[in-house]
């Protein structure tokens, strides 16, 4: 017997979790939120970090107006790097004002009831009656190590993820996998904290984005394409602010989209940073790494296959993010053998829903079916507001929201 009864629970508070609770709670609903507001940002991304995206598009996802990141930081305009901790105070400050509470605590099993609905257990031991549930748990879980890393002791070998404070490195030589905004600018913060970085990218050339025009000439707009919040283009405009018509395309073109729109680049106000201090080898790819000493030797080789063998203390794997259904231990084995994938992701509809009725995923994990969009915080609105339509069309009953900072708004609508 449970001990509670919820219409829908969110496991996760990160930027989507927030923005559907905004969106359910508005409506109605009774909606509980499972975890710390922003935690993941907090905790997991180091120091001295800045948002790569613009502020236009680091808003979370409201029903209510005056709830986007410009709004509570009227002063930043585009070519305005946002720093972390300024993004994790909006965070917080989202979820004080447009949701109605969020629990401290984790979802630690998910599974289905046979009459219909889940049974969510929390960490508190507490479980809850829900219609539907949420699985909103950002990128954390999807963490990617390259198989010639995977298996070393996390005292020589880490995921960038893993690190708020990289003034643990100081005086180490610290090698640094990838050649992304993440690799890059951990790299840069690992100088800064005195370590000893060596960055190794399998790119023969380190690509940098270009800084960006606030007022675009009507030439630029017409043959470089709108702005949008994955940047500038046509098509790439189609996959930030339309990613309802990517489910439509066939499923190796979504592949594609996925991994070729915004390939690894450096902000640009990230480059001169990128100075002396940091040894850069590219064109190297990871062959092997093995254990030795009081630290780690990796093997690389080049193009025409030469070897070098690079020996440090650590290694930080800024290799990104994979979603993989079977890395969701929140989700009950019974549950996930039940649940339709394609490349370990969860198959979804129109609605974010799985094959499973009730259940839905919003984030990194619906990125093979809505495009790259879902990688980022620019795509939290359109999830937020699809999924809310769809779960209050399937709810008999609804209730008038107590205390809400707006009145109702009809099922799909917004003021923004």
């Amino acid at each position: 017997m449970s001990d509670s009864a919820s219409d829908v629970v969110i496991a996760g508070a990160g930027p989507y979790g927030l923005s559907t609770a905004a969106y359910l709670q508005n409506i109605g609903l009774d909606v509980r939120v499972i975890g710390e507001p922003m935690r993941f940002w907090d905790e997991n991304m180091p120091l001295g970090m800045y948002l790569k995206s613009e502020p236009a598009a680091s808003s979370l996802g409201a029903p209510q107006a005056g709830m986007r990141f410009t709004d509570r930081h009227p002063g930043w305009r585009v070519g305005h790097p946002i720093p972390l901790e300024t993004f994790v105070e909006y965070g917080r400050w989202f979820a004080a004002e447009a949701v109605s509470g969020t629990e401290d605590a984790q979802v630690v099993n998910v599974e289905q009831r046979g009459a219909g609905g889940y049974r969510v257990t929390l960490s508190s031991g507490e479980t809850i009656a829900a219609r539907a549930v949420v699985v909103a748990v950002g990128v954390g879980p999807f963490a990617h190590l390259p198989d010639q890393l995977a298996g070393m002791p996390s005292w020589l070998v880490s995921h960038s993820s893993a690190h708020s404070d990289l003034g643990l490195f100081a005086g180490k030589e610290v090698a640094v996998v990838g050649a992304g905004q993440s690799a890059l600018e951990t790299a840069v913060l690992l100088a800064d904290a005195g370590a000893r970085p060596h960055l190794i990218a399998r790119r023969r050339v380190l690509d940098w984005n270009t800084v960006p025009e606030e007022n675009r000439p009507l030439r630029s707009r017409l043959l470089e394409g709108p702005r949008s919040g994955l940047g500038t283009g046509y098509r790439t405009w189609v996959w930030a602010e339309r990613p309802g018509l990517v489910r439509y395309l066939p499923e190796r073109t979504r592949q594609r989209i996925v991994r070729e729109t915004l390939p690894p680049a450096g902000a640009w106000w990230l480059r001169d940073r990128l100075d002396e201090r940091i040894r850069v080898s590219t064109g190297r790819r990871l062959a092997k790494a093995v254990e030795q000493d009081d630290g780690i030797a990796l093997t690389t080789t080049d193009h025409d296959g030469r070897r070098l063998v690079t020996e440090v203390e650590h290694v930080i794997a800024a290799t990104g993010f994979v979603p993989d259904l079977e890395r969701l231990a929140l989700l009950s084995p019974e549950l996930r053998g039940r649940i339709a994938t394609r490349l370990g992701a969860p198959v979804l509809s129109r609605d974010f829903e799985a094959s499973t009725p009730g259940l839905f995923f919003a984030g990194l994990a619906a990125a093979y079916t809505f495009g790259p969009v879902m990688r980022f915080v620019h795509g939290a609105d359109f999830a937020a507001r699809r999924i809310a339509h769809h779960i209050v069309r399937r709810t008999p009953r609804v209730r008038v929201p107590v205390g809400r900072p707006t009145g109702l708004l009809e099922p799909g609508a917004s003021q923004r």
